[in-house]
Protein backbone atom coordinates (compact mmCIF):
# COMPACT_ATOMS: atom_id res chain seq x y z
CA UNK A 1 0.00 0.00 0.00
CA UNK A 2 1.42 3.37 -0.77
CA UNK A 3 2.26 5.39 1.40
CA UNK A 4 -0.32 8.19 2.76
CA UNK A 5 -3.72 6.72 1.65
CA UNK A 6 -5.80 4.76 3.09
CA UNK A 7 -8.06 2.06 0.97
CA UNK A 8 -11.45 2.46 1.67
CA UNK A 9 -10.79 5.70 4.18
CA UNK A 10 -11.38 8.00 1.78
CA UNK A 11 -8.21 9.39 3.13
CA UNK A 12 -6.44 12.66 1.71
CA UNK A 13 -2.30 11.58 0.98
CA UNK A 14 0.34 13.59 2.00
CA UNK A 15 0.28 16.60 0.04
CA UNK A 16 -3.67 16.73 0.03
CA UNK A 17 -3.82 16.37 -3.62
CA UNK A 18 -6.48 13.56 -4.15
CA UNK A 19 -8.19 10.53 -2.19
CA UNK A 20 -9.28 6.87 -3.02
CA UNK A 21 -12.86 6.48 -4.47
CA UNK A 22 -14.60 4.04 -2.13
CA UNK A 23 -17.62 3.65 -4.37
CA UNK A 24 -16.96 -0.26 -5.27
CA UNK A 25 -15.55 0.89 -9.25
CA UNK A 26 -11.53 -0.04 -9.65
CA UNK A 27 -9.06 1.28 -11.82
CA UNK A 28 -7.82 -0.45 -15.05
CA UNK A 29 -5.28 -2.44 -12.53
CA UNK A 30 -8.50 -3.56 -10.90
CA UNK A 31 -7.37 -1.70 -7.56
CA UNK A 32 -9.74 1.41 -6.05
CA UNK A 33 -9.12 4.04 -7.77
CA UNK A 34 -6.91 7.42 -7.32
CA UNK A 35 -9.87 10.07 -7.15
CA UNK A 36 -7.03 12.84 -8.74
CA UNK A 37 -6.30 10.15 -11.55
CA UNK A 38 -9.31 8.82 -12.85
CA UNK A 39 -13.12 9.65 -13.55
CA UNK A 40 -14.82 12.76 -13.65
CA UNK A 41 -14.70 14.80 -16.72
CA UNK A 42 -11.15 13.87 -17.66
CA UNK A 43 -12.83 10.22 -18.39
CA UNK A 44 -16.23 11.13 -19.94
CA UNK A 45 -14.69 13.12 -22.36
CA UNK A 46 -13.27 10.31 -23.99
CA UNK A 47 -16.57 8.57 -23.34
CA UNK A 48 -18.79 11.83 -25.12
CA UNK A 49 -16.67 11.02 -27.85
CA UNK A 50 -17.66 8.33 -29.14
CA UNK A 51 -21.27 8.71 -28.45
CA UNK A 52 -21.07 11.86 -30.78
CA UNK A 53 -19.79 9.45 -33.44
CA UNK A 54 -22.37 6.96 -32.47
CA UNK A 55 -25.13 9.53 -33.06
CA UNK A 56 -23.70 10.84 -36.00
CA UNK A 57 -23.83 6.64 -37.59
CA UNK A 58 -27.23 6.09 -36.43
CA UNK A 59 -28.89 9.65 -37.44
CA UNK A 60 -27.60 9.50 -40.54
CA UNK A 61 -29.13 6.24 -41.52
CA UNK A 62 -32.43 7.35 -39.23
CA UNK A 63 -33.55 10.49 -41.24
CA UNK A 64 -32.52 9.30 -44.62
CA UNK A 65 -34.37 5.88 -44.19
CA UNK A 66 -37.77 7.02 -44.99
CA UNK A 67 -36.56 8.64 -48.06
CA UNK A 68 -34.38 5.48 -48.97
CA UNK A 69 -36.94 2.89 -48.59
CA UNK A 70 -39.45 4.83 -50.76
CA UNK A 71 -36.88 6.50 -53.53
CA UNK A 72 -34.30 3.61 -54.10
CA UNK A 73 -35.57 0.33 -52.76
CA UNK A 74 -39.50 1.81 -54.31
CA UNK A 75 -41.64 0.48 -51.40
CA UNK A 76 -45.09 2.56 -50.67
CA UNK A 77 -45.43 5.04 -47.62
CA UNK A 78 -47.01 2.94 -45.66
CA UNK A 79 -45.14 0.22 -46.37
CA UNK A 80 -41.87 2.40 -45.58
CA UNK A 81 -43.47 3.75 -42.26
CA UNK A 82 -43.62 0.66 -40.88
CA UNK A 83 -40.04 -0.87 -42.01
CA UNK A 84 -39.02 2.37 -40.38
CA UNK A 85 -40.77 1.85 -36.97
CA UNK A 86 -39.56 -2.12 -37.16
CA UNK A 87 -36.23 -0.93 -37.62
CA UNK A 88 -35.99 1.67 -35.00
CA UNK A 89 -38.40 -0.86 -33.01
CA UNK A 90 -35.57 -3.22 -32.62
CA UNK A 91 -32.74 -0.75 -32.80
CA UNK A 92 -34.04 0.76 -29.37
CA UNK A 93 -35.34 -2.80 -27.51
CA UNK A 94 -31.82 -4.39 -28.03
CA UNK A 95 -30.18 -2.61 -25.37
CA UNK A 96 -32.36 -4.33 -22.91
CA UNK A 97 -30.61 -7.52 -23.80
CA UNK A 98 -26.97 -4.88 -24.01
CA UNK A 99 -27.49 -3.74 -21.17
CA UNK A 100 -28.60 -7.51 -19.15
CA UNK A 101 -25.22 -8.31 -21.05
CA UNK A 102 -23.13 -5.56 -19.93
CA UNK A 103 -23.85 -5.43 -16.07
CA UNK A 104 -24.08 -8.86 -16.07
CA UNK A 105 -21.05 -10.74 -17.81
CA UNK A 106 -19.19 -8.74 -19.83
CA UNK A 107 -18.51 -5.52 -18.28
CA UNK A 108 -19.65 -2.11 -19.74
CA UNK A 109 -16.10 -1.15 -21.19
CA UNK A 110 -15.95 -4.33 -23.40
CA UNK A 111 -19.56 -4.39 -24.30
CA UNK A 112 -19.30 -0.80 -25.69
CA UNK A 113 -16.01 -2.47 -27.35
CA UNK A 114 -17.37 -5.43 -29.12
CA UNK A 115 -20.52 -3.87 -30.15
CA UNK A 116 -18.76 -0.93 -31.92
CA UNK A 117 -16.90 -3.78 -33.65
CA UNK A 118 -20.52 -5.09 -34.55
CA UNK A 119 -21.63 -1.37 -35.55
CA UNK A 120 -18.77 -0.84 -37.77
CA UNK A 121 -19.20 -4.22 -39.68
CA UNK A 122 -23.08 -3.28 -39.94
CA UNK A 123 -21.76 0.16 -41.79
CA UNK A 124 -18.95 -1.90 -44.21
CA UNK A 125 -22.28 -3.81 -44.99
CA UNK A 126 -24.52 -0.74 -45.99
CA UNK A 127 -21.18 0.58 -47.78
CA UNK A 128 -20.67 -2.63 -49.57
CA UNK A 129 -23.94 -2.74 -51.05
CA UNK A 130 -23.92 0.65 -51.82
CA UNK A 131 -20.94 0.92 -53.85
CA UNK A 132 -20.18 -2.86 -54.87
CA UNK A 133 -21.66 -2.64 -58.86
CA UNK A 134 -22.80 -5.55 -58.81
CA UNK A 135 -24.96 -5.12 -55.51
CA UNK A 136 -26.26 -1.93 -56.31
CA UNK A 137 -29.84 -1.50 -56.42
CA UNK A 138 -30.44 -1.11 -60.56
CA UNK A 139 -28.39 -4.07 -60.75
CA UNK A 140 -29.95 -6.54 -58.18
CA UNK A 141 -32.78 -4.84 -56.44
CA UNK A 142 -33.61 -7.96 -54.17
CA UNK A 143 -29.99 -8.61 -53.25
CA UNK A 144 -29.52 -4.60 -52.53
CA UNK A 145 -32.56 -4.49 -50.60
CA UNK A 146 -31.31 -7.89 -48.48
CA UNK A 147 -27.72 -6.43 -47.63
CA UNK A 148 -29.20 -2.91 -46.75
CA UNK A 149 -31.47 -4.77 -44.10
CA UNK A 150 -29.09 -6.94 -43.09
CA UNK A 151 -26.19 -3.82 -42.88
CA UNK A 152 -29.07 -1.60 -40.68
CA UNK A 153 -30.38 -4.42 -38.26
CA UNK A 154 -25.97 -5.30 -37.64
CA UNK A 155 -26.57 -1.17 -36.64
CA UNK A 156 -29.16 -2.04 -34.58
CA UNK A 157 -27.17 -4.79 -32.69
CA UNK A 158 -24.18 -2.69 -31.96
CA UNK A 159 -26.72 0.19 -31.12
CA UNK A 160 -27.83 -2.53 -28.32
CA UNK A 161 -24.97 -2.83 -26.54
CA UNK A 162 -23.17 0.43 -27.23
CA UNK A 163 -26.17 2.81 -25.99
CA UNK A 164 -26.61 0.96 -22.44
CA UNK A 165 -22.70 0.06 -21.71
CA UNK A 166 -21.48 3.54 -23.07
CA UNK A 167 -24.17 6.01 -21.17
CA UNK A 168 -23.92 4.24 -18.01
CA UNK A 169 -20.30 3.89 -18.34
CA UNK A 170 -19.86 7.68 -18.54
CA UNK A 171 -22.19 8.15 -15.44
CA UNK A 172 -19.80 5.58 -13.44
CA UNK A 173 -16.90 8.17 -14.06
CA UNK A 174 -18.96 10.17 -11.52
CA UNK A 175 -18.59 9.24 -7.48
CA UNK A 176 -21.83 10.36 -6.20
CA UNK A 177 -20.87 10.06 -3.01
CA UNK A 178 -18.34 13.17 -3.33
CA UNK A 179 -20.35 16.38 -3.19
CA UNK A 180 -18.23 17.85 -6.18
CA UNK A 181 -18.50 15.14 -8.41
CA UNK A 182 -22.17 14.21 -7.46
CA UNK A 183 -23.29 17.93 -8.88
CA UNK A 184 -20.91 17.13 -12.12
CA UNK A 185 -23.00 14.19 -12.35
CA UNK A 186 -26.27 15.46 -12.23
CA UNK A 187 -24.96 17.90 -15.22
CA UNK A 188 -23.31 15.24 -16.79
CA UNK A 189 -26.32 13.64 -18.68
CA UNK A 190 -27.42 17.24 -20.33
CA UNK A 191 -24.37 17.85 -21.74
CA UNK A 192 -23.96 14.38 -22.56
CA UNK A 193 -27.37 15.45 -24.86
CA UNK A 194 -25.38 18.35 -26.08
CA UNK A 195 -22.83 16.02 -27.78
CA UNK A 196 -25.65 13.58 -28.76
CA UNK A 197 -27.25 16.24 -30.21
CA UNK A 198 -23.86 17.85 -31.76
CA UNK A 199 -23.55 14.35 -33.49
CA UNK A 200 -27.39 14.46 -34.87
CA UNK A 201 -27.04 17.80 -36.18
CA UNK A 202 -23.67 17.24 -38.39
CA UNK A 203 -25.87 13.72 -39.44
CA UNK A 204 -28.85 15.38 -40.15
CA UNK A 205 -26.72 17.93 -42.42
CA UNK A 206 -23.05 17.03 -43.44
CA UNK A 207 -23.95 13.30 -43.63
CA UNK A 208 -27.16 13.81 -45.68
CA UNK A 209 -25.93 16.23 -47.73
CA UNK A 210 -23.36 13.87 -48.87
CA UNK A 211 -25.94 11.05 -49.34
CA UNK A 212 -27.95 13.37 -51.76
CA UNK A 213 -24.50 15.13 -53.43
CA UNK A 214 -22.00 12.52 -53.39
CA UNK A 215 -23.63 9.60 -52.94
CA UNK A 216 -24.65 6.71 -50.07
CA UNK A 217 -21.67 4.83 -50.35
CA UNK A 218 -19.14 7.20 -49.85
CA UNK A 219 -21.23 8.92 -47.02
CA UNK A 220 -21.34 4.99 -45.46
CA UNK A 221 -17.40 5.01 -45.67
CA UNK A 222 -17.07 8.15 -43.62
CA UNK A 223 -19.73 6.95 -41.11
CA UNK A 224 -17.44 3.36 -41.10
CA UNK A 225 -14.23 6.43 -41.02
CA UNK A 226 -15.54 8.31 -38.04
CA UNK A 227 -16.60 5.15 -36.08
CA UNK A 228 -13.30 3.41 -35.99
CA UNK A 229 -11.55 6.42 -35.05
CA UNK A 230 -13.71 7.38 -31.82
CA UNK A 231 -12.96 3.61 -30.87
CA UNK A 232 -9.46 4.30 -30.93
CA UNK A 233 -9.95 7.35 -28.87
CA UNK A 234 -12.20 5.47 -26.69
CA UNK A 235 -9.57 3.04 -26.23
CA UNK A 236 -6.60 5.28 -25.55
CA UNK A 237 -8.48 6.62 -22.66
CA UNK A 238 -8.44 3.10 -20.51
CA UNK A 239 -5.80 4.63 -18.05
CA UNK A 240 -8.48 7.28 -17.22
CA UNK A 241 -11.62 4.98 -16.50
CA UNK A 242 -13.58 3.80 -13.56
CA UNK A 243 -14.49 0.06 -14.37
CA UNK A 244 -17.22 -1.67 -12.30
CA UNK A 245 -16.91 -5.48 -11.65
CA UNK A 246 -19.55 -7.59 -13.20
CA UNK A 247 -20.89 -10.00 -10.59
CA UNK A 248 -23.26 -11.61 -12.86
CA UNK A 249 -27.45 -12.04 -13.64
CA UNK A 250 -28.76 -8.40 -11.94
CA UNK A 251 -32.02 -10.14 -12.41
CA UNK A 252 -31.49 -12.85 -10.12
CA UNK A 253 -31.29 -11.18 -6.66
CA UNK A 254 -34.62 -9.40 -7.51
CA UNK A 255 -35.85 -12.97 -8.33
CA UNK A 256 -34.49 -14.45 -5.00
CA UNK A 257 -36.37 -11.53 -3.19
CA UNK A 258 -39.99 -12.70 -4.89
CA UNK A 259 -39.38 -16.54 -4.12
CA UNK A 260 -38.44 -15.60 -0.26
CA UNK A 261 -41.43 -13.44 0.08
CA UNK A 262 -43.44 -16.13 -1.30
CA UNK A 263 -42.25 -19.36 0.73
CA UNK A 264 -42.82 -16.87 4.05
CA UNK A 265 -45.94 -15.42 3.05
CA UNK A 266 -47.76 -16.58 5.92
CA UNK A 267 -45.14 -15.07 8.55
CA UNK A 268 -46.42 -12.09 10.05
CA UNK A 269 -44.08 -8.71 9.60
CA UNK A 270 -42.65 -7.20 13.05
CA UNK A 271 -44.51 -3.67 14.04
CA UNK A 272 -40.54 -2.61 13.84
CA UNK A 273 -39.13 -2.57 10.59
CA UNK A 274 -35.74 -2.33 12.25
CA UNK A 275 -36.06 -6.14 12.66
CA UNK A 276 -35.77 -6.77 9.07
CA UNK A 277 -32.57 -8.74 8.66
CA UNK A 278 -29.78 -6.28 6.87
CA UNK A 279 -26.11 -6.31 7.12
CA UNK A 280 -24.08 -3.72 8.72
CA UNK A 281 -22.54 -0.96 6.14
CA UNK A 282 -18.47 -2.24 7.15
CA UNK A 283 -19.09 -5.62 6.01
CA UNK A 284 -20.14 -5.00 2.54
CA UNK A 285 -19.18 -1.71 -0.32
CA UNK A 286 -22.60 -1.55 -2.17
CA UNK A 287 -24.65 1.04 -0.80
CA UNK A 288 -27.64 0.70 1.59
CA UNK A 289 -31.26 1.68 1.11
CA UNK A 290 -33.74 2.89 3.59
CA UNK A 291 -36.63 0.79 4.02
CA UNK A 292 -40.21 2.02 2.62
CA UNK A 293 -44.02 1.18 3.23
CA UNK A 294 -44.85 0.74 -0.50
CA UNK A 295 -45.21 -3.19 -1.80
CA UNK A 296 -44.65 -4.44 2.09
CA UNK A 297 -45.37 -8.05 0.93
CA UNK A 298 -41.96 -8.15 -0.42
CA UNK A 299 -40.80 -7.22 3.13
CA UNK A 300 -41.06 -10.27 4.04
CA UNK A 301 -38.52 -11.55 2.38
CA UNK A 302 -36.26 -10.06 5.02
CA UNK A 303 -38.06 -11.45 8.03
CA UNK A 304 -35.16 -13.53 9.85
CA UNK A 305 -36.99 -16.83 10.83
CA UNK A 306 -35.18 -19.24 13.55
CA UNK A 307 -32.95 -22.38 12.27
CA UNK A 308 -29.64 -22.85 10.51
CA UNK A 309 -27.96 -22.16 7.19
CA UNK A 310 -30.97 -23.33 5.12
CA UNK A 311 -33.04 -20.40 6.72
CA UNK A 312 -30.49 -18.22 5.65
CA UNK A 313 -30.01 -19.07 2.10
CA UNK A 314 -30.25 -16.45 -0.28
CA UNK A 315 -33.61 -18.07 -1.74
CA UNK A 316 -34.68 -17.85 1.77
CA UNK A 317 -33.81 -14.90 3.01
CA UNK A 318 -32.97 -11.28 1.63
CA UNK A 319 -31.58 -8.03 3.28
CA UNK A 320 -33.62 -4.66 3.24
CA UNK A 321 -31.51 -3.45 0.80
CA UNK A 322 -32.18 -6.04 -1.99
CA UNK A 323 -36.11 -5.53 -1.21
CA UNK A 324 -35.90 -2.28 -2.06
CA UNK A 325 -33.99 -2.42 -5.09
CA UNK A 326 -36.97 -5.28 -6.04
CA UNK A 327 -39.33 -2.17 -5.15
CA UNK A 328 -37.66 0.27 -7.46
CA UNK A 329 -37.70 -2.27 -10.28
CA UNK A 330 -41.51 -3.28 -9.89
CA UNK A 331 -42.45 0.67 -9.24
CA UNK A 332 -40.77 1.62 -12.61
CA UNK A 333 -43.27 -0.14 -14.87
CA UNK A 334 -46.16 1.82 -14.25
CA UNK A 335 -43.92 5.01 -15.10
CA UNK A 336 -42.58 3.06 -18.04
CA UNK A 337 -45.89 2.69 -19.28
CA UNK A 338 -47.07 6.37 -18.74
CA UNK A 339 -44.22 7.20 -20.96
CA UNK A 340 -44.75 5.15 -23.69
CA UNK A 341 -47.13 7.54 -25.25
CA UNK A 342 -44.12 9.78 -25.64
CA UNK A 343 -42.12 7.58 -27.07
CA UNK A 344 -45.22 7.16 -30.29
CA UNK A 345 -45.03 11.08 -30.85
CA UNK A 346 -41.17 10.85 -30.68
CA UNK A 347 -41.19 8.19 -33.44
CA UNK A 348 -42.78 10.78 -35.59
CA UNK A 349 -40.08 12.82 -36.00
CA UNK A 350 -38.00 10.81 -38.33
CA UNK A 351 -40.33 9.32 -40.08
CA UNK A 352 -43.72 11.22 -40.90
CA UNK A 353 -41.94 14.38 -40.12
CA UNK A 354 -39.18 13.81 -42.44
CA UNK A 355 -41.59 12.70 -44.97
CA UNK A 356 -43.32 15.73 -44.90
CA UNK A 357 -40.41 17.77 -45.70
CA UNK A 358 -39.38 16.09 -48.57
CA UNK A 359 -42.72 17.02 -50.60
CA UNK A 360 -42.66 20.54 -49.55
CA UNK A 361 -40.86 23.54 -51.50
CA UNK A 362 -37.19 23.39 -49.55
CA UNK A 363 -35.63 25.75 -51.80
CA UNK A 364 -33.05 28.83 -49.82
CA UNK A 365 -32.07 30.65 -51.77
CA UNK A 366 -31.54 30.85 -55.91
CA UNK A 367 -29.33 27.79 -55.46
CA UNK A 368 -29.52 25.30 -52.44
CA UNK A 369 -31.87 23.12 -52.30
CA UNK A 370 -32.20 21.77 -48.68
CA UNK A 371 -32.05 17.66 -47.86
CA UNK A 372 -35.26 16.13 -46.72
CA UNK A 373 -33.61 14.40 -43.66
CA UNK A 374 -31.58 17.93 -42.86
CA UNK A 375 -34.71 19.73 -41.51
CA UNK A 376 -34.21 16.99 -38.73
CA UNK A 377 -31.60 19.84 -37.54
CA UNK A 378 -34.04 21.82 -36.06
CA UNK A 379 -35.06 19.47 -33.47
CA UNK A 380 -31.59 19.18 -32.23
CA UNK A 381 -30.36 22.87 -32.44
CA UNK A 382 -34.04 23.04 -30.39
CA UNK A 383 -32.83 20.46 -27.56
CA UNK A 384 -29.31 21.52 -27.32
CA UNK A 385 -30.59 25.63 -26.64
CA UNK A 386 -33.36 23.87 -24.17
CA UNK A 387 -30.78 21.79 -21.97
CA UNK A 388 -28.00 24.37 -22.12
CA UNK A 389 -30.47 27.01 -21.07
CA UNK A 390 -32.07 24.24 -18.83
CA UNK A 391 -28.51 23.30 -16.85
CA UNK A 392 -27.09 27.04 -16.93
CA UNK A 393 -30.32 29.53 -16.32
CA UNK A 394 -32.95 27.10 -15.03
CA UNK A 395 -31.57 24.76 -12.61
CA UNK A 396 -29.51 27.42 -11.01
CA UNK A 397 -32.86 29.21 -10.39
CA UNK A 398 -34.77 26.43 -8.91
CA UNK A 399 -31.77 25.50 -7.13
CA UNK A 400 -31.95 28.73 -5.27
CA UNK A 401 -35.69 29.26 -5.18
CA UNK A 402 -35.91 25.76 -3.84
CA UNK A 403 -32.75 24.85 -2.27
CA UNK A 404 -32.71 21.22 -3.86
CA UNK A 405 -30.08 20.10 -5.88
CA UNK A 406 -31.78 18.62 -9.03
CA UNK A 407 -33.90 22.19 -9.52
CA UNK A 408 -36.54 20.38 -10.72
CA UNK A 409 -37.89 16.76 -9.79
CA UNK A 410 -36.71 13.71 -12.34
CA UNK A 411 -40.37 13.07 -12.64
CA UNK A 412 -41.50 16.70 -13.21
CA UNK A 413 -39.23 17.77 -15.95
CA UNK A 414 -40.04 14.31 -17.70
CA UNK A 415 -43.91 15.49 -17.46
CA UNK A 416 -43.10 19.01 -18.91
CA UNK A 417 -41.60 17.13 -21.83
CA UNK A 418 -44.51 14.62 -22.37
CA UNK A 419 -47.02 18.12 -21.97
CA UNK A 420 -44.43 19.74 -25.32
CA UNK A 421 -45.04 16.90 -27.02
CA UNK A 422 -48.64 16.92 -27.07
CA UNK A 423 -48.04 20.47 -28.43
CA UNK A 424 -46.02 19.10 -30.63
CA UNK A 425 -48.42 16.83 -32.36
CA UNK A 426 -51.31 19.20 -32.39
CA UNK A 427 -49.44 21.55 -34.16
CA UNK A 428 -48.37 19.39 -36.73
CA UNK A 429 -51.92 18.95 -37.49
CA UNK A 430 -52.65 22.17 -38.10
CA UNK A 431 -49.71 22.64 -39.96
CA UNK A 432 -50.43 19.51 -41.91
CA UNK A 433 -54.13 20.65 -42.20
CA UNK A 434 -53.34 24.05 -43.65
CA UNK A 435 -50.94 22.66 -46.32
CA UNK A 436 -53.44 20.26 -47.53
CA UNK A 437 -56.33 22.83 -48.03
CA UNK A 438 -53.49 25.14 -49.92
CA UNK A 439 -53.90 24.77 -53.78
CA UNK A 440 -50.69 23.48 -54.20
CA UNK A 441 -49.50 22.19 -51.27
CA UNK A 442 -46.15 21.34 -52.95
CA UNK A 443 -45.56 24.83 -53.30
CA UNK A 444 -45.82 24.98 -49.25
CA UNK A 445 -42.54 26.12 -47.76
CA UNK A 446 -40.87 23.54 -45.88
CA UNK A 447 -40.23 26.71 -43.01
CA UNK A 448 -43.84 25.90 -41.89
CA UNK A 449 -42.36 22.81 -40.47
CA UNK A 450 -40.57 24.81 -37.70
CA UNK A 451 -42.42 24.86 -35.11
CA UNK A 452 -43.36 20.98 -34.75
CA UNK A 453 -39.93 20.03 -35.33
CA UNK A 454 -39.09 23.32 -32.27
CA UNK A 455 -41.14 21.60 -30.25
CA UNK A 456 -40.47 17.85 -30.51
CA UNK A 457 -36.50 19.22 -30.32
CA UNK A 458 -38.14 21.24 -26.56
CA UNK A 459 -39.93 18.18 -25.53
CA UNK A 460 -36.98 15.80 -25.79
CA UNK A 461 -34.67 18.16 -23.81
CA UNK A 462 -36.86 17.72 -20.87
CA UNK A 463 -38.65 14.47 -21.14
CA UNK A 464 -35.57 12.27 -22.82
CA UNK A 465 -33.06 13.53 -20.89
CA UNK A 466 -35.06 13.25 -17.69
CA UNK A 467 -35.98 9.50 -19.17
CA UNK A 468 -31.97 8.71 -19.41
CA UNK A 469 -31.60 10.40 -15.64
CA UNK A 470 -34.70 8.16 -13.98
CA UNK A 471 -33.63 4.80 -15.63
CA UNK A 472 -30.10 5.11 -14.39
CA UNK A 473 -30.36 6.68 -11.43
CA UNK A 474 -33.26 4.72 -9.68
CA UNK A 475 -32.11 1.38 -10.49
CA UNK A 476 -30.00 -1.02 -8.74
CA UNK A 477 -26.37 -0.07 -8.78
CA UNK A 478 -26.05 -2.92 -10.61
CA UNK A 479 -28.52 -2.67 -13.02
CA UNK A 480 -27.53 0.52 -14.72
CA UNK A 481 -26.51 -0.26 -18.47
CA UNK A 482 -29.86 -2.40 -17.94
CA UNK A 483 -31.49 0.87 -16.82
CA UNK A 484 -30.35 3.02 -19.83
CA UNK A 485 -31.68 -0.29 -21.64
CA UNK A 486 -35.08 0.34 -20.28
CA UNK A 487 -35.17 4.10 -20.90
CA UNK A 488 -34.28 3.44 -24.79
CA UNK A 489 -36.93 0.64 -24.83
CA UNK A 490 -39.84 3.71 -24.47
CA UNK A 491 -38.66 4.98 -27.68
CA UNK A 492 -38.25 1.37 -29.30
CA UNK A 493 -41.81 0.41 -27.85
CA UNK A 494 -43.61 3.96 -28.93
CA UNK A 495 -42.20 3.26 -32.62
CA UNK A 496 -43.88 -0.21 -32.02
CA UNK A 497 -47.00 1.56 -31.11
CA UNK A 498 -47.02 3.70 -33.70
CA UNK A 499 -46.77 0.92 -36.21
CA UNK A 500 -50.04 -1.06 -34.65
CA UNK A 501 -51.31 2.83 -34.78
CA UNK A 502 -50.78 3.53 -38.43
CA UNK A 503 -52.13 -0.46 -39.32
CA UNK A 504 -55.23 0.20 -37.29
CA UNK A 505 -55.83 3.69 -38.29
CA UNK A 506 -55.22 2.10 -42.28
CA UNK A 507 -57.63 0.21 -41.87
CA UNK A 508 -60.58 1.88 -39.74
CA UNK A 509 -59.98 4.91 -42.28
CA UNK A 510 -60.13 2.39 -45.44
CA UNK A 511 -63.40 0.68 -44.20
CA UNK A 512 -66.54 1.37 -47.00
CA UNK A 513 -64.28 1.93 -49.67
CA UNK A 514 -63.16 5.18 -48.46
CA UNK A 515 -59.53 6.62 -49.08
CA UNK A 516 -56.84 5.78 -46.59
CA UNK A 517 -55.21 7.87 -44.21
CA UNK A 518 -52.25 6.64 -45.86
CA UNK A 519 -52.24 6.95 -49.56
CA UNK A 520 -48.87 6.65 -51.78
CA UNK A 521 -49.37 10.03 -52.34
CA UNK A 522 -48.02 12.31 -49.26
CA UNK A 523 -50.63 15.05 -51.00
CA UNK A 524 -53.48 12.82 -51.20
CA UNK A 525 -53.28 11.49 -47.33
CA UNK A 526 -54.82 12.49 -43.95
CA UNK A 527 -51.82 12.92 -41.86
CA UNK A 528 -53.35 15.60 -39.68
CA UNK A 529 -56.09 13.16 -38.70
CA UNK A 530 -53.14 10.74 -37.43
CA UNK A 531 -51.23 13.95 -35.88
CA UNK A 532 -54.76 14.66 -33.99
CA UNK A 533 -54.95 10.67 -32.59
CA UNK A 534 -51.67 10.80 -31.05
CA UNK A 535 -52.04 14.57 -29.60
CA UNK A 536 -55.84 13.26 -28.27
CA UNK A 537 -53.56 10.08 -26.89
CA UNK A 538 -50.76 11.85 -25.38
CA UNK A 539 -53.46 14.14 -23.51
CA UNK A 540 -55.25 10.99 -21.32
CA UNK A 541 -51.82 9.55 -21.12
CA UNK A 542 -50.57 12.56 -19.38
CA UNK A 543 -52.97 12.65 -16.90
CA UNK A 544 -52.45 8.75 -16.61
CA UNK A 545 -48.61 10.12 -15.88
CA UNK A 546 -49.49 12.37 -13.59
CA UNK A 547 -51.71 10.10 -11.08
CA UNK A 548 -48.43 7.79 -11.38
CA UNK A 549 -45.77 9.92 -10.76
CA UNK A 550 -47.41 11.75 -7.97
CA UNK A 551 -47.53 8.45 -5.89
CA UNK A 552 -43.65 7.50 -6.79
CA UNK A 553 -41.28 7.60 -3.70
CA UNK A 554 -37.63 8.24 -5.00
CA UNK A 555 -34.62 5.75 -4.23
CA UNK A 556 -33.22 6.79 -0.67
CA UNK A 557 -29.61 5.52 0.22
CA UNK A 558 -28.17 5.57 4.10
CA UNK A 559 -26.15 7.73 5.21
CA UNK A 560 -26.19 9.95 1.99
CA UNK A 561 -27.72 13.45 1.23
CA UNK A 562 -30.00 12.50 -1.33
CA UNK A 563 -30.68 14.80 -5.14
CA UNK A 564 -33.56 16.09 -5.65
CA UNK A 565 -35.37 17.04 -2.19
CA UNK A 566 -34.83 20.17 -0.02
CA UNK A 567 -31.47 20.00 2.16
CA UNK A 568 -32.24 21.28 5.78
CA UNK A 569 -28.77 20.69 6.94
CA UNK A 570 -25.34 20.43 6.22
CA UNK A 571 -23.78 17.33 5.85
CA UNK A 572 -25.33 13.56 5.36
CA UNK A 573 -28.49 12.37 6.40
CA UNK A 574 -30.42 9.39 7.05
CA UNK A 575 -33.38 7.11 6.22
CA UNK A 576 -36.43 10.21 6.25
CA UNK A 577 -39.48 9.94 4.20
CA UNK A 578 -38.75 9.85 0.09
CA UNK A 579 -39.24 12.39 -2.01
CA UNK A 580 -42.29 13.15 -3.89
CA UNK A 581 -43.16 13.88 -7.69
Amino acid sequence: MEKGFEVGGGAMDDDGAGEWVNDSSVDHRGRPPFRAATGSWKAAMFIILIEFSERLSYFGIATSLMIYLTKVLQEELKVAAKNANYWMSVTTLMPLLGGFVADGYLGRFSTVVFSTIIYLLGLMVLAMSQLAPKLKPEHSLHLHETLFFVGIYLVSVGTGGHKPALESFGADQFDESHPSERVQKMSFFNWWNCALCAGVLLGVTVIVYAQERVGWGAASVVLAAVMGASLVVFLAGWRFYRYRVSEGSPLTPLLQVVVAALRKRRLQLPADAGELYEVKPQNIKKRLLCHTEQLRFLDKAAIVEHGGAEARGPWRLATVTQVEETKLVLAMVPIWVATLAFGMAAAQVSTFFIKQGSVMDRRLGPHFVLPPASVFALSAIAMIATVALYDKVLVPYLRRATGGERGLSILKRIGVGMGVAVAAMAVAALVERRRLSSPAPAAVHVSWLVPQFVLMGVADGFALVGLQEYFYDQVPDSMRSLGIGIYLSVVGAGSFLSSLAITAADKASSRGGRPSWFAKDLNHSRLDLFYWVLACIGAVNLAFYMVVATRYSYKTVKGAARVGVDKTAAGDIECADAAAY
